[in-house]
Protein backbone atom coordinates (compact mmCIF):
# COMPACT_ATOMS: atom_id res chain seq x y z
CA UNK A 1 0.00 0.00 0.00
CA UNK A 2 1.67 3.17 -1.24
CA UNK A 3 1.81 6.12 1.15
CA UNK A 4 3.04 9.69 0.74
CA UNK A 5 6.02 10.30 2.97
CA UNK A 6 7.79 13.63 3.43
CA UNK A 7 11.48 13.65 4.26
CA UNK A 8 12.74 16.78 5.99
CA UNK A 9 16.52 17.17 6.14
CA UNK A 10 18.94 19.97 5.31
CA UNK A 11 21.30 17.47 3.64
CA UNK A 12 20.38 16.83 -0.02
CA UNK A 13 22.31 13.53 0.06
CA UNK A 14 20.35 12.27 3.09
CA UNK A 15 17.04 13.28 1.46
CA UNK A 16 18.11 11.45 -1.69
CA UNK A 17 19.16 8.30 0.20
CA UNK A 18 15.97 8.19 2.27
CA UNK A 19 13.88 9.03 -0.80
CA UNK A 20 15.41 6.23 -2.87
CA UNK A 21 14.82 3.75 -0.06
CA UNK A 22 11.19 4.84 0.36
CA UNK A 23 10.62 4.73 -3.42
CA UNK A 24 12.02 1.18 -3.55
CA UNK A 25 9.53 0.28 -0.84
CA UNK A 26 6.73 1.62 -3.06
CA UNK A 27 6.03 5.00 -1.46
CA UNK A 28 5.64 8.48 -2.95
CA UNK A 29 8.22 10.91 -1.58
CA UNK A 30 8.09 14.66 -0.95
CA UNK A 31 11.25 16.47 0.14
CA UNK A 32 11.73 19.52 2.34
CA UNK A 33 15.03 21.24 3.19
CA UNK A 34 14.16 22.28 6.78
CA UNK A 35 11.28 22.56 9.21
CA UNK A 36 9.91 25.76 7.72
CA UNK A 37 9.92 24.23 4.22
CA UNK A 38 8.33 21.08 5.64
CA UNK A 39 5.45 23.01 7.23
CA UNK A 40 4.77 24.86 3.97
CA UNK A 41 4.74 21.63 1.94
CA UNK A 42 2.57 19.90 4.53
CA UNK A 43 -0.08 22.60 4.07
CA UNK A 44 -0.04 22.13 0.29
CA UNK A 45 -0.03 18.32 0.12
CA UNK A 46 -1.55 15.21 1.63
CA UNK A 47 1.15 13.47 3.69
CA UNK A 48 0.78 10.13 5.50
CA UNK A 49 4.05 10.25 7.45
CA UNK A 50 6.98 12.59 8.04
CA UNK A 51 10.61 11.57 8.54
CA UNK A 52 12.60 14.51 9.86
CA UNK A 53 16.09 15.36 10.97
CA UNK A 54 16.59 17.12 14.29
CA UNK A 55 19.28 19.73 13.62
CA UNK A 56 18.43 21.98 10.66
CA UNK A 57 18.68 25.70 9.86
CA UNK A 58 15.62 27.99 9.91
CA UNK A 59 13.54 25.52 11.96
CA UNK A 60 14.70 22.35 13.69
CA UNK A 61 12.78 19.09 13.69
CA UNK A 62 11.41 19.36 17.22
CA UNK A 63 10.04 22.86 16.62
CA UNK A 64 8.45 21.64 13.38
CA UNK A 65 6.84 18.70 15.22
CA UNK A 66 5.37 21.07 17.83
CA UNK A 67 3.81 23.17 15.05
CA UNK A 68 2.42 20.07 13.32
CA UNK A 69 0.96 18.65 16.54
CA UNK A 70 -0.81 21.94 17.25
CA UNK A 71 -3.04 21.29 14.22
CA UNK A 72 -6.00 18.96 14.84
CA UNK A 73 -5.67 17.74 11.24
CA UNK A 74 -2.18 16.35 11.90
CA UNK A 75 -2.45 15.47 15.59
CA UNK A 76 -2.09 11.72 14.99
CA UNK A 77 0.04 11.59 11.83
CA UNK A 78 3.19 9.49 12.41
CA UNK A 79 6.40 11.53 12.62
CA UNK A 80 9.77 9.81 12.81
CA UNK A 81 13.02 11.48 13.82
CA UNK A 82 15.97 10.32 11.69
CA UNK A 83 19.07 11.84 13.24
CA UNK A 84 22.62 11.26 14.44
CA UNK A 85 21.56 12.35 17.93
CA UNK A 86 21.57 9.50 20.45
CA UNK A 87 21.26 11.45 23.71
CA UNK A 88 18.38 10.29 25.89
CA UNK A 89 17.47 13.92 26.71
CA UNK A 90 17.00 14.71 23.01
CA UNK A 91 14.89 11.58 22.51
CA UNK A 92 12.68 12.59 25.43
CA UNK A 93 12.37 16.13 24.05
CA UNK A 94 11.33 14.68 20.69
CA UNK A 95 8.80 12.36 22.30
CA UNK A 96 7.38 15.20 24.39
CA UNK A 97 7.01 17.32 21.23
CA UNK A 98 5.07 14.49 19.59
CA UNK A 99 7.56 12.32 17.69
CA UNK A 100 6.23 8.83 17.08
CA UNK A 101 9.65 7.19 16.83
CA UNK A 102 13.41 7.75 16.63
CA UNK A 103 15.84 6.23 14.13
CA UNK A 104 19.57 6.82 14.42
CA UNK A 105 21.61 7.55 11.28
CA UNK A 106 22.98 5.72 9.46
CA UNK A 107 19.92 3.56 8.90
CA UNK A 108 19.40 0.36 6.95
CA UNK A 109 16.56 -0.30 4.55
CA UNK A 110 15.41 -3.19 6.76
CA UNK A 111 15.32 -0.96 9.87
CA UNK A 112 13.32 1.71 8.04
CA UNK A 113 10.96 -0.89 6.56
CA UNK A 114 10.42 -2.40 10.03
CA UNK A 115 9.61 0.95 11.62
CA UNK A 116 7.31 1.93 8.75
CA UNK A 117 5.35 -1.30 9.10
CA UNK A 118 4.68 -0.42 12.74
CA UNK A 119 3.55 3.18 12.23
CA UNK A 120 1.77 3.16 8.85
CA UNK A 121 -1.75 1.78 8.75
Amino acid sequence: MSKTIMTVDDSPSVRQMVGLTLSRLGHRVLEAADGRDGLAKLQASHVDLIITDLNMPNMDGITMIRHIRSSPKHKFMPILMLTTETQQEKKMEGKKAGATGWIVKPFTEEKLKSVLSKVLR
